[in-house]
């Protein structure tokens, strides 16, 4: 019988997979991006952020020139971001008055944008280093943490914070912080992948590193330990002000009623502690009330912590500047109480206009170097002082910074993250953002104070458990103790540098055996 040359390629190569067109892997790659949402909170099916990759991982090992590897790993991001970002329409739409069909476009055009980060991970995986699970996980890592930072960063839907709450994993975080959990559930995700092709090798890397984490879970290290000092009574107000009137100038006397009204039951504890910007006012045009509030703490001996605009105009040079700097800032106020924090991570068009005069090439936001914007806080910040410890401090999305809040967590004896979540509705979105407070409690070794508008107002232990949390779009009042503990994790002494230099060398050595590999089959 007569063999055509395809029929003896299958004989010769009776494991090359079959390669699928072009249409059907976008949509196969998209939407293994999309299901990872999934794996979030308030989801929690941990099994899809092994699958999600996985499906990404198997698209990407058959032959393909480097633009097909760009534009699968690009389908997956974009279904990654559009879909698990999607509570951005809430308040692109509902509370920014944009169209419901140029709020799509825009979410589409943010997951385009983000989609890149894949898109490059898929080229580099193609065309620079070996097709093997462990250049695929240390490539992911590397994108992950590059939105950190590049362009500001946006350094959300990580794989690691999928196992927040499977501490059989996520003991890893306070050793080498949520890029080592996403580093091992990359691995044996594509690990699984090799082992149906019946190459179980780096399975045991896998499995290895799972032993490691395991361990740490039945030990239960305590990288930190309790201070010796009574826990503080605390009591986090939830205002649950409707976001279209926050901002009002005529609704500002009745958002400071009603936290007066909610804080009146509860002078006497240690610590009282409002939201995000729950005086919608600078402080110089809010004195009157602020000084009655610290009368009353004062009078109590209570500790009163809020979040405020703050308006510096000490440091106003009108030679210079156009108005004064001002700062989305938390503050320490009333007895025994010292500090001011000023947020050091913006949000983009939220906070400040990126790219300021570049943008005048567009109608619809020329001018918008105009818009005042809020300054970003020093790098280099004093904990705040309360009670006689030392307080870190975290404004809204920055806590979503492993590397911010770590060096904010360094010489303190608890933590507080304050947040306007009323942005997002009833979207997934803030429900992510309390998923990530609880990442950098476990990193930290330190309790995290979390007070919010709407929702999820929480108090969370320095193992990433919610000891206390208040139900969603409720005007309530949470109270519970903290207690304030003491001494670093590794994660905060050393803080991303050895999962890097882990992952750098794991790409130079993948790179290298591509280059063997590729010289010995052209010596042929």
């Amino acid at each position: 019988m007569r063999l055509s040359t395809v029929d003896l390629q299958k004989r010769l190569n009776p494991n090359k997979p079959k390669r699928l067109s072009l249409g059907l892997t976008i949509l196969i790659a998209w939407l293994a991006g999309a299901i990872f949402i999934f794996a979030l909170a308030p989801y929690d099916i941990w099994p899809l952020a092994l699958l999600s990759p996985a499906i990404l991982y198997g698209l990407l090992l058959p032959a393909m020139t480097g633009k097909r590897a760009f534009i699968i790993g690009q389908a997956y991001g974009t279904g990654l971001w559009c879909v698990g970002a999607f509570w951005l329409y809430t308040s692109i739409h509902v509370y920014g008055a944009t169209p419901a069909w140029l709020a799509l476009i825009m979410i589409a055009l943010m997951g385009l944008g983000m989609g890149l980060f894949h898109g490059f991970l898929a080229l580099l995986f193609n065309r620079v280093v070996g097709k093997q699970p462990l250049s695929f996980a240390a490539l992911w890592v590397l994108q992950e943490w590059m939105k950190t930072w590049l362009f500001t960063g946006f350094p959300w839907l990580f794989v690691g914070y999928a196992f927040t709450e499977q501490y059989w994993l996520s003991s890893l975080a306070p050793v080498a912080g949520v890029f080592a959990i996403s580093f091992v559930a990359i691995l044996l995700a594509a690990s699984i992948v090799e082992l149906l092709r019946r190459r179980g090798g780096y399975m045991v890397v896998a499995i290895a590193l799972l032993i490691i984490s395991t361990s740490l879970w039945l030990i239960n290290p305590q990288w930190t330990k309790p201070k010796g000092t009574p826990d503080l009574s605390v009591s986090l107000i939830q205002g649950n002000i409707p976001q279209d009137l926050k901002w009002l100038t005529e609704y500002q006397v009745e958002t400071l009623n009603i936290y007066a009204k909610l804080t009146s039951t509860e002078w006497g504890r240690d610590l009282i502690l409002w939201p995000e910007s729950s005086i919608p006012m600078f402080q110089t045009e809010a004195v009157g009330f602020i000084n009655e509030m610290v009368k009353m703490a004062k009078a109590t001996d209570t500790t009163w912590v809020t979040g405020i605009p703050y308006k510096d105009e000490a440091a106003f040079d009108e030679t210079q500047d156009k108005y004064p700097p001002f700062y989305n800032s938390v503050v320490a106020l009333g007895a025994d109480a010292e500090g001011l924090y000023k947020k050091q991570r913006l949000v983009p068009f939220g906070e400040y206009i990126p790219f300021e005069g570049l943008l005048d090439i567009l109608p619809n936001l020329a001018g918008s170097q105009d818009i005042m914007s809020y300054s970003r806080g020093s790098d280099e910040q004093l904990p705040l002082q309360v009670r006689g410890h030392n307080l870190g401090a975290a404004v809204c999305y920055e806590v979503a910074y492993p590397n911010t809040t770590r060096k904010n967590a360094i010489s303190t004896d608890f933590l507080l993250t304050i947040s306007n979540d009323a942005w997002f509705g009833t979207s997934a979105g803030p429900l992510q953002h309390l998923q990530m407070v609880q990442m950098r409690a476990l990193e930290n070794g330190r309790w995290f104070m979390r007070a919010t508008n709407t929702g999820v107002t929480a108090i969370i232990d320095h193992k990433g458990r919610i000891v206390e949390r208040a139900p969603q779009f409720e005007r309530t009042v949470l109270r519970g103790h903290v207690q304030a503990r003491v001494g670093n994790t590794p994660f905060m002494r050393f803080g991303n540098y050895p999962v890097l230099f882990i992952m750098a060398l794991l790409l130079l050595l993948g790179y290298l055996g591509k280059r063997a590999t590729d010289r010995a089959r052209i010596g042929r």
